[in-house]
């Protein structure tokens, strides 16, 4: 039988701080725990003189695996911004703090996201983006790391960004909900995703685009069947949840990572390696 892939949480949407979620993760049977940069409005800096030593002591102790480093205050920034424009030198340096942490952290991915200031409407914001994600790719290379870019683009745009890239290092992130938010049909975006899929998968759900406090699979995410698609296509190394567990209620974020479990499981022995 193939290797289960490890369940992981996204320490910002849990309570706390960055070391609280170590621990939480660790109490509620996770097995690793994905980190954010952090900033304003998002929590201490992860950088922060002493946070990275003493992150690396805790996740040694509780045994948990850090998973990577996103960036999300560049929702914030603005990845699409003018390039030599203040903005634009704000994101590069964002984006090197993320690739120096995750490096220092033993992560084996960086992730950057695309949404609100970051989105990508049209061509130029596409051309822009990948420009920007080509240099971050080439740095992240040099730290033996790989990036991913998460994002709401539809197939074929997907398709392009990557192209465009064009970096062995780079990947793209696939959240099982996301799709959904965009009006997008999350298998056919699986199947765009193709070689460049990350080996860790965002999952939550949600109902008529909104993610409230839905168990996974009980909303209309289509989790399962993206589980299915994607195993079918490679196995993921980690999946990490992110419903919206900041309320502090253990025994949903316990019965989600029962179910995560339980349909791995369920997956692989109706689907068995070939002999």
């Amino acid at each position: 039988m193939t290797r289960s892939p490890l369940v992981g949480l996204a320490a910002w949407r849990l309570p706390g701080d960055h070391f609280g979620a170590v621990r939480l993760a660790h109490q509620a049977g996770a097995e690793g725990l994905q980190l954010d940069l952090g900033g304003p409005g998002r929590g201490a800096w992860l950088d922060a003189a002493g946070t990275v030593d003493r992150l690396r002591e805790d996740f040694a102790e509780f045994g948990l695996k850090p998973l990577a480093v996103a960036g999300n205050t560049l929702n914030d920034i603005g990845l699409t911004s003018v390039k030599g424009s203040r903005d634009a030198l704000r994101a590069q340096r964002v984006l090197i703090r993320v690739l120096d942490t995750a490096s220092a952290l033993g992560t084996p991915l960086a992730f950057v996201p695309s949404f609100r200031r970051s989105a990508i409407h049209g061509m130029r914001d596409l051309l822009r983006t990948a420009e920007v994600l080509g240099w971050a790719a080439r740095e992240a290379e040099a730290r033996g790391l790989l990036l991913a870019s998460e994002n709401g683009l539809g197939p074929a745009c997907v398709r392009a960004l990557a192209a465009e890239v064009a970096a062995p290092s780079f990947r793209l992130l696939l959240d099982t909900y996301n799709p959904r938010v965009s009006g997008l049909d999350v298998l056919a975006l699986i199947e765009a995703f193709d070689k460049w899929t990350a080996s860790q998968i965002h999952l939550k759900d949600g109902t008529n685009g909104v993610v409230g406090k839905e168990l996974l699979g009980d909303g209309d995410g289509r989790v399962w069947e993206a589980l299915t698609a994607l195993r079918a296509q490679r196995a993921p190394d980690a999946l990490v949840l992110e419903n919206d567990y900041r309320d502090g209620d253990m025994r949903r974020l316990g019965l989600d990572i029962e179910r995560v479990r339980a349909r791995t499981t369920h997956t692989e022995l109706r689907h068995p390696p070939a002999r």
